[in-house]
């Protein structure tokens, strides 16, 4: 027994220019009012965010850029603020997970009324029982290969405890996708791949899931093949447009199975390092999937030979992932991501809270559990 349930995502549009998409997009939906949130760097450094509010012109209602990594509440409140005073009738958002959290979130804020952090904390994903439809959708523009745009999941985190909790709602999540390979040319290159490992992530943990079925098995074994071939060749052309597309769209397959179907530990775990050492996620699919992979192993061994297959390997599958992270430049240990030894005991605690690590295929029932994982990635 499953399901599958679909996202209100109306289009994905890919290999166009992002303006030009962009503008006819705000048209063919009707939009007057586009304000636009963008990471600080494509904001300021490059031309992508201007071109894309010339391309508006006079649709555009206004631009926050402040968004800040893992989502910190204070950063959604602000950000809230400025969209509710620029009373747009669509959010155009430009950039990686950082500024599609930050607008999933705050689409949470305008339709429940939550005006300071503190109101985060009954818009939980464990407290919001029936969530409001959101009074403005987003259009995104991703630059990165996290996959954010495809899922109605975020993640904030409560600069409180530093846990990063999850946020969900049914309309949260993109009406429309505009993948243009031109956009990802100024990310930098650690988070261009180290978030294709995360992409990565999102298919195995989709194919190893206790809740696996036919229809995500097929959308991450194809995403797996596109990483395997594509994403190295962007390391070693990175102007390689063609190849970009095909990550970007691997993505797209990988990041269809978010809230699908149940994850497990790396994802679960990857959310402590995120919230109390500040790991970055595609760094901490880097670091734990191996070591995750080989707790699995005995509960999901002929998923695993499917996952090697797909990367091209004829090994044990966490061999054919550490050998592609390894070609791709990216840390391998806790200690690579500046990780401290004493603070595992911490992150093993906080892992237990996350809902992905109870639902790991092969039983991490304590600490203790955590505990070995993190040790052996250390």
């Amino acid at each position: 027994m499953g399901s599958y349930t679909y996202l209100p995502l109306e289009r994905v549009i890919f290999g166009q220019p992002a303006a030009k998409a962009a503008a006819e997009e705000a048209a063919r939906i009707g939009a007057r009012r586009v304000f636009i949130v963008a990471s600080k760097s494509l904001a300021r450094a490059t031309p992508v965010v201007r071109a894309i509010a010339e391309a508006l012109g006079e649709r555009h209602a206004g631009l926050f850029d402040g968004c800040i990594a893992h989502t910190p509440w204070p950063s959604v409140i602000e950000a809230a603020e400025r969209v509710r005073a620029a009373a747009p009738d669509l959010i155009l958002t430009v950039g990686g997970g950082t500024p599609i959290d930050t607008v999933k979130i705050l689409q949470l804020c305008l339709a429940h009324g939550a005006t300071r952090a503190e109101d985060l904390e009954r818009l939980r994903s464990t407290e919001l029982k029936q969530p409001r439809p959101s009074p403005v959708r987003q259009v995104v523009v991703p630059s990165t290969l996290s996959g954010a745009e495809f899922s109605n999941i975020a993640g904030g985190t409560d600069l409180r405890t530093r846990l990063k909790y999850s946020f969900s709602g049914p309309d949260i999540g993109a009406r429309s996708v505009i993948l243009d390979p031109e956009v990802t040319l100024h990310t930098p290159e650690w988070l261009w791949l180290s978030t294709g490992v995360r992409g990565v992530d999102h298919a195995v943990e989709a194919l190893c899931s206790i809740e696996a079925h036919p229809y995500c098995d097929g959308l991450a074994l194809h995403a797996l093949r596109l990483f395997a071939q594509a994403l190295p060749r962007t390391r070693s052309a990175p102007s390689d447009l063609e190849a970009r597309l095909a990550c970007q769209q691997a993505s797209w397959l990988a990041a269809s199975t978010i809230g699908r179907v149940n994850y497990g530990a790396s994802h679960g775990i990857g959310h402590a390092l995120g919230g109390a050492a500040g790991v970055p996620h595609g760094y901490t699919s880097c670091v734990m999937l191996p070591h995750v992979m080989r707790h699995n192993e005995p509960a999901t061994r002929a998923k695993q030979e499917m996952i090697a297959e797909a990367l091209g390997h004829d090994g044990p599958a966490a061999e054919a992932l550490e050998r592609l992270i390894r070609s791709l430049g990216l840390p391998a240990t806790l200690r690579d991501v500046g990780v401290k030894r004493e603070q595992l005991p911490a992150i093993a605690e906080a892992s237990m809270k996350a809902h992905w690590v109870r639902t790991n295929p092969q039983p991490i029932r304590a600490a203790e559990d955590v505990m070995r994982l993190l040790e052996a990635a250390w």
